[in-house]
């Protein structure tokens, strides 16, 4: 994962508008026009294969803090992008000049490339099937579109937010609304013409308490997950709560923002005369709002395809999980650990109907009963693992930006046993309970890492204790895996996910989540960070 900012949501070729004009969409028949034009002129080139995507980026971010709105920005990006086959080699250009014309010329310049990339390849492209799905439509199930909320609305609700938090005990506080939407289309010379509507939605904040006597200050930021969902996450329904033995509210498919400040707060004052941990060995009670990011980091990269053979090493490398792993089914965790992707899941960052390649999307497993069984793939990566067709990992940020291999939604299975978190916290003689997530570092081959957390709690003999500071805990990833010793039940199952996840050289951003319930990890090497600071 990247620390891509604000920065990450601004497009290339974008443009300032008006908050009215998100509201506009591209008529479907000139999509198709443009598209056909462009399928022509490629094909007439000497293209063998190509693919179209025509697409208007749409974003919206509203930034706050304590009394004052410290900015608004709407953008829109549109353009298209042309990718060719031409004697085995890809070509790909763009333009954001929307007629016939421009689309022309850029296939044409599209086929010139391939043709040069041709000269020098050694290995041609083997591109796997994508059947033509001739012409469908897809969009993200909401309720509300965040487009059509009144700026004032939001601004009304963020300067609320800092309020509740302010009068709480917090002395500083940010919130933020960040806004997609992604209006694509794709066409393609295998017969397919894909409409999709996507829209996805972020409100963080962090809150800030200080010891006004000493200088000491601790920040607590928001539990809101990013979700591939309008308006409606915002609405706060209790039947999106989640209540932890502690008394600390988490959130599902709806989040209370307003409640999580005034949370916040207090338990960012709490952590100003909480102990600090004492290093050594514990079992780990860790929460879905925390364990997203170790499920991103240790599983979701590593077992992208083109880490794995080397193609890809920026943002922290290739991958230790190489493919002779898979001939031997390593032993990747204990048998309780099932880890499967799945762009298909309601409510998640990567829902979508059809991938940047035309690819049906589908969901299938990673890790079964702890064992590496497969990788996540595109369309030319396939045949490398005997696949026939593509997982339809295949994305790009913009119409700008070539296509290339992302994450999908990488989850861990709930427990197929009932177990709830106050069941599983029995049990735990000495442990913490971490919620939420924080700083983390990991190697160039996703091996070794260290993760942090928003809140920690002491479990002993049974019983949460006391809320502790400065924890952080070391893993090896098929050690840590490998300890996972109990995973709660659906009821528990929830979402959490990366807005602005990084790769590729030049980067681009994609947004994907990773789901679970708690999970129970025995024996984890936890450090004092305090300490480790000198």
């Amino acid at each position: 994962m990247s620390g891509i900012g604000v920065a990450g949501l601004m497009m290339p070729f974008g443009r300032a508008i008006a908050a009215e004009a998100l509201l506009v969409p591209i008529d479907v028949a000139k999509k198709k026009q443009l598209a056909d034009a462009a399928l022509a002129a490629a094909t007439a080139a000497g293209a063998s294969y190509c693919d179209v995507r025509i697409g208007r980026y749409l974003r919206q971010f509203v930034i706050t803090r304590e009394d004052k709105v410290q900015n608004v920005v709407n953008t829109e990006s549109t353009g298209v992008g042309i990718r060719v086959l031409v004697n085995g080699a890809w070509g790909f250009a763009a333009t954001n000049q929307m007629g016939t014309q421009g689309v022309v010329k850029a296939a044409q310049q599209a086929v010139a490339i391939a043709k040069a990339n041709a000269r020098i390849q050694t290995t041609p492209v083997q591109l796997a099937k994508a059947p033509g799905v001739g012409e469908v439509s897809w969009k993200t199930p909401i309720k509300k579109n965040s487009m059509e909320v009144p700026l004032k609305d939001k601004v009304d609700l963020l300067l609320g937010v800092n309020a509740a938090a302010i009068k709480a005990g917090g002395d500083f506080v940010n919130s933020m609304l960040f806004l997609v939407n992604e209006q694509k289309y794709f066409a393609s010379t295998d017969g397919s013409y894909i409409d999709q509507d996507v829209h996805r939605i972020w409100a963080p904040m962090t809150v800030t308490a200080i010891d006004k006597a000493s200088g000491k200050f601790r920040t607590r930021d928001g539990l809101s997950s990013p979700m591939g969902m309008g308006f409606e996450y915002l609405d706060g329904a209790a039947s999106g709560k989640f209540v932890s033995p502690n008394g600390v509210v988490n959130y599902g498919l709806s989040y209370d923002m307003m409640e999580d400040a005034v949370a916040s707060a207090k338990q960012a004052r709490a952590k100003l005369t909480a102990p600090s941990v004492k290093p050594g060995k514990y079992d780990l009670v860790l929460d879905p709002s925390h364990t997203w990011l170790t499920i991103h980091e240790s599983v979701g990269h590593p077992l992208e395809l083109d880490r794995v053979l080397g193609y890809e090493a920026n943002y922290a490398g290739t991958s230790f999980a190489t493919l002779d792993k898979r001939e031997q089914r390593f032993q990747y965790g204990s048998d309780l650990v099932n880890i499967f992707a799945d762009k298909t899941q309601t409510g998640s960052l990567g829902a979508v109907g059809f991938d940047d390649e035309g690819v049906k999307t589908k969901k299938w497993d990673l890790i079964s009963n702890g064992k590496l069984v497969d990788y996540q793939t595109i369309r030319d990566q396939a045949h490398i693992l005997g696949k026939t067709e593509s997982d339809g990992c295949c994305y790009a940020d913009s119409w700008s930006s070539v296509q290339f291999q992302r994450m999908a939604n990488v989850s861990l299975a709930a427990g197929k046993n009932k177990l709830s978190v106050a069941d599983m916290i029995k049990d735990v003689e000495n442990g913490i309970y971490i919620i939420g997530d924080g700083s983390f570092s990991i190697d160039q081959q996703r091996y070794n890492a260290q993760f942090g957390g928003q809140l920690f709690y002491e479990i002993k003999n049974g019983k949460i204790t006391q809320q502790i500071e400065d924890v952080a805990y070391q893993i090896r990833t098929p050690e840590f895996w490998n300890a996972c010793a109990a995973v709660c039940d659906e009821s528990d199952y929830r979402l959490g996910g990366s807005f602005f996840d990084g790769k590729g050289q030049p980067g681009q951003v994609s947004a994907v989540s990773h789901g679970s319930s708690t999970a129970r990890f025995n024996g984890i090497n936890v450090i004092n960070t305090a300490r480790n600071l000198g």
